[in-house]
């Protein structure tokens, strides 16, 4: 059956062998309707979250810098922890709809778009964090290279400015592989509703009409762009960790740090995609096609991950403790035992000891056993983050400088208005667009019809 006959299909029964094509568009229909209770609860408490972040931003504003916790020797803290951990939350959509689509994995077809939807909009919520960093919020166009009236230019050995063609690049990627993505299904889609999402949908699938001339332009195309995205997931997250490796600073200057954020950005991602899950394939009447064996595999990929990130943590100390200087184990020492140390240990729970219950099927079929993994993973792995910046910049290379940073109030309320933000856009998201590929949801479960036919003759 070819791309055009799977998508135009509906839930009919078999003849002469033919496998049925299920249903796919109404639950997904279904799942764009109005908002439950639940969720409009959910979207009003994210808002809320949002706008308090939105407040103590404008405080900040008006009163400056000295309403954080930042000092002379801190200069790094919460707001750069948050810009790598929604950096790092990013990740998940471009490895479960790019790389596992090269590798031919038939389990991302349920969950992918979601992941989609979350990459895109965690990397707009990570763009938010470098323009609160600078203080004076209207200058932050002066990251950007550009011939200007000073004559001046950004200094482009700076990781920092890595960090802007990085970033900006992956989300003009990641956006445009998801609307990509969405062509065939928002033309599916276009004639199941009526009013402005009729006309919205008909406006986005740009005339898409399920000519065989399309699905080969659409299947070359989709494999450009997931071929394109792939390597992002390298080089992006390896970007952001030069941030802290290229400086000489304990702790920090290491090789190590690329592929170590990397395994680091794809756990903490699928972590995030599994915890939104959960809740929303309860919530939209989708769980009859985002089944226990997606999560299942998904949450292998959690456990595949923590191993190399504790991995990686044991290497740190090793190399600290065998062929560092004096220093770098002193520094190493105070992450563990020092003033930070509350931190470092929760963070070594709940990415190296409480995901090891994943090893057990029980845990990873289970909702309950999931997030009981999962939540902690997005606790564990925004410490990681803070517990690297705070102890190498309160610990460095000069005793007279050492200070223990103290994150302010206003610091925490922007941190929980990212939160805010990025859960408010993900539930509106999920609402407007399809949140599942209806076109490979298709053609997978004729697949799996046919290996069943097959099996029986």
């Amino acid at each position: 059956m070819s791309h055009r006959e799977l998508a135009t299909a509906g839930a009919t029964p078999a003849a002469a062998g033919t496998p049925a094509i299920p249903d796919i568009e109404t639950p997904v229909v279904a799942s764009m309707g109005l908002p439950g209770p639940i969720l409009w609860t959910l979207i009003v408490l994210s808002g809320a979250a949002a706008a308090l972040g939105g407040w103590c931003w404008s405080v900040q504003i008006q009163r400056g810098m000295v309403v954080t916790g930042l000092q002379n020797t801190e200069g790094w803290g919460v707001y750069i922890t948050n810009f790598v951990f929604w950096v790092g939350i990013a990740h998940c959509g471009t490895l479960v709809s790019a790389i596992l689509f090269l590798f031919r994995a038939r389990f991302r077809t349920a969950v992918y778009r979601a992941a989609e939807m979350m990459t895109v909009i965690a990397v707009t919520t990570a763009g938010l964090f470098p323009i609160l960093h600078v203080g004076r919020p209207w200058f932050a166009y002066w990251l950007f290279p550009y011939p200007n009236q000073r004559h001046l230019w950004v200094n482009f050995k700076s990781p920092l400015l890595w960090d802007v063609f990085a970033v900006s690049t992956y989300f003009t990627v990641s956006a445009v592989f998801l609307f990509v993505g969405m062509i065939p299904d928002l033309a599916a889609l276009r004639a199941r509703v009526s009013g402005w999402r009729s006309k919205l949908y008909g406006l986005l699938s740009l005339g898409w009409r399920n000519s065989d001339g399309e699905w080969r332009s659409f299947g070359r195309g989709y494999l450009f762009f997931a071929a394109l995205a792939t390597p992002l997931v390298i080089s992006v997250h390896s970007v952001v960790s030069w941030d802290f490796a290229m400086a000489i600073l304990p702790g920090w200057h290491s090789t190590l740090f690329a592929p170590y954020f990397v395994a680091g950005a794809i756990f903490s991602g699928v972590a995030m995609l599994i915890t939104l899950l959960i809740p929303l394939r309860r919530a939209l009447g989708l769980s009859d096609l985002i089944t226990r064996h997606h999560l299942d595999m998904l949450g292998q990929l959690v456990l595949f991950t923590s191993l190399i990130v504790a991995y990686s943590y044991g290497t740190e100390f090793f190399l600290a403790a065998f062929g560092g200087t004096a220093l770098e184990r002193s520094t190493f020492a105070y992450r563990a035992f020092g003033s930070y140390a509350p931190f470092f240990w929760t963070m070594v729970f709940c990415n190296c000891i409480n995901p090891m219950l994943l090893f057990f099927k029980r845990f990873r079929t289970t909702t309950a056993g999931l997030l009981w993994v999962c939540i902690p993973v997005n606790v564990g792995m925004w410490l990681e983050r803070f517990v690297i910046i705070a102890t190498s910049l309160s610990h460095n290379q000069e005793p007279f400088t050492w200070r223990i940073y103290h994150p302010s109030l206003y610091e925490a309320g922007i941190t929980l208005g990212s939160f805010g933000w990025f859960f408010f856009w993900y539930l509106i998201l999920v609402k407007v667009m399809p949140s599942l590929s209806i076109a490979e949801l298709k053609e997978s479960a004729h697949g799996e019809d046919e290996e069943v036919v097959a099996h029986a003759a």
